[in-house]
């Protein structure tokens, strides 16, 4: 590979696109730097698990170095053993047993995110520069683009890649015509440290899985339990597989990792069922707000919204993206949150991020070998990202409860649907074949897309 045909990358934002795509160019030979505004590695990521689907794994896979791939393996959370639905009186309404984790790609996996961007950040430490605040960048004559930053300081490259989130600025000076659009949906969320105690609150196939419970007036809430290789001080625990022990006691990544095992959960519903000040509200104000919002729910449940950490929850109002048509390609470009916002349902925004690293990656590797220009190696990419980016905000809104406009969320009509939806994950719990076109669908659109 010849230097000269080598672009040296900017990325910004060290989210799980950009650390997969700097690993990804790394990986290719091609000089990299990631900027990022938080002042350290433990610093700012909210929420807490992530589904890493098999376009996730593949990506991973792609772009990490064999042996930190492995980590990331032995870094997930326990499989979950059931999806199970519940009522808000904590009656079990169905019970999926899923499938299991053998294949190191073709699965799903649990995830913290904070884990996540440990291990994402691991072999990095010499390109990733914190507490360095985007501010706008110019594209210079000479096919250069200069990214400018809060403190004074500037970066040169060939390549701008916008990797910073749904409230991008690169998007913004951009696509200062692509804006987002609320999804009429708020959360709120929290985390519980493990113990028997909390763990007892949760029906038996909850306490080794993930729950959804359908309630009245639209709303819903996601419980998810996650149990790691560590335990509560970071040592490895007795009965971790050989190989995963070992891969855990040499990463450093475990160092800056506060994540031990917990339980987590997230109530939301149309925008018009919390009080207009939410996004306001911190810490005990959230968790007291669960259970104003939910008198009549189980008395286990709401316990579990009292047990909170209140340090960790956080409200959240969820905006996706309006679709734009294809821009013109330039030495900048945008991949993830950045390009294409979703509502968080599912993981599939951090998957299809994921996906857009390896491909952004890809491209970049032809023109890097000389086998493609530039300009035409980032429109290849383009070309293929944005209709699977946009399709996959549009699939996102057409989950359950993920859009204000879901019949579920309708004062009249909301009753009949959540009816209905009970009805039918009744027959999935009892009916094998709808059981199975239940689990078949679930895993196609978790696993579509092929790269």
């Amino acid at each position: 590979m010849s230097s000269e045909n080598r672009p040296h990358v900017l990325i910004v934002g060290a989210g799980f696109g950009g650390l997969a795509l700097a690993h990804g160019l790394r990986q290719r030979g091609i000089p990299v730097a990631v900027y990022e505004r938080y002042r350290s590695r433990t610093d700012g990521l909210h929420g807490y698990r992530v589904g890493i689907d098999p376009t996730g794994n593949r990506a991973l896979r792609e772009c990490l170095p064999p042996r930190l791939f492995d980590t990331f393996v032995a870094t997930c959370a326990r499989t979950p053993s059931h999806f199970t639905v519940l009522t808000e009186k904590k009656k079990i309404t169905a019970a999926v047993p899923l499938r299991g984790d053998a294949d190191p790609v073709n699965s799903e996996r649990s995830v913290s995110r904070q884990t996540l961007r440990q291990v994402l950040l691991t072999g990095l430490e010499d390109i990733v520069h914190f507490d360095k605040r985007f501010t706008g960048y110019e594209r210079r004559p000479d096919g250069k683009v200069v990214a400018y930053f809060a403190d004074g300081s500037s970066a040169v490259g060939d390549v701008l890649v916008g990797a910073d989130g749904a409230n991008s600025q690169v998007r913004q000076q951009y696509l200062p015509h692509a804006v987002l659009k609320e999804a009429g949906i708020t959360s709120i969320a929290a985390k519980i440290p493990m113990s028997r105690e909390a763990l007892g609150l949760l029906p038996g196939p909850s306490r080794t899985g993930l729950s959804l419970t359908f309630a009245p007036k639209g709303f819903m809430c996601i419980w998810h339990v996650m149990e790691f290789g560590w335990d509560e001080r970071g040592g490895i625990k007795e009965g971790a597989a050989g190989n995963d022990a070992e891969l855990l006691r040499s990463w450093p990544g475990l160092l800056f990792d506060n994540t031990r095992d917990y339980l987590s959960w997230g109530l939301w519903a149309a925008n018009d069922k919390f009080p207009a000040d939410v996004m306001s509200l911190r810490g005990r104000q959230l968790t007291d707000l669960a259970l104003e919002l939910t008198p009549n729910w189980h008395p286990d449940f709401r316990r579990l919204f009292a047990m909170a950490d209140a340090s960790t929850a956080f409200p959240i109002r969820i905006a996706t993206s309006e679709p734009v048509p294809a821009w013109e390609t330039t030495q900048v470009t945008l991949l993830g949150d950045a390009a294409h916002t979703m509502t968080p349902g599912q993981g599939v925004g951090a998957n299809t991020a994921l996906r857009d690293a390896m491909l952004l990656a890809r491209a970049l590797g032809e023109a890097a070998a000389g086998r493609r220009d530039l300009l035409g190696a980032i429109g290849d990419y383009e070309a293929e990202m944005i209709p699977y980016g946009f399709a996959r905000v549009k699939d996102s809104l057409a989950q359950n409860g993920t859009s204000g406009d879901d019949p579920l969320h309708k004062p009249v009509l909301g009753r009949a649907v959540l009816a209905a939806n009970r009805t039918y994950f009744r027959a999935v719990d009892r009916i094998p074949a709808v059981r199975r076109k239940f689990l078949d669908e679930l895993y196609a659109y978790r696993g579509a897309d092929e790269a």
